[in-house]
């Protein structure tokens, strides 16, 4: 699954944050809902306009970012 096919990033929706296509339900939203221990279901219950591929999408767009980051060593 490619997670472009999901999510967009547009300046004129919720400031250019990624979000689900055709939503103003921004990536970070699912992830802080998720983090607070809220499963695939309790998000597409909360938010029926969404789909598991939907939130699996958020998913692999995070673990790509996460993958791609740069840390910098503290001094």
């Amino acid at each position: 699954m490619d997670y472009r096919d999901f999510l967009e990033s547009n300046s004129d929706v919720m400031l250019g944050k990624p979000v689900i296509k055709g939503t103003r339900i921004t990536v970070e939203l699912v992830l802080k809902k998720m983090s607070e221990g809220a499963s695939v279901e309790d998000i597409i219950m909360a938010y029926p306009i969404l789909t598991i591929n939907s939130v699996k999408a958020v998913l692999a767009y995070a673990s790509d970012m996460v993958s791609n980051e740069t840390l910098i060593a503290a001094a």
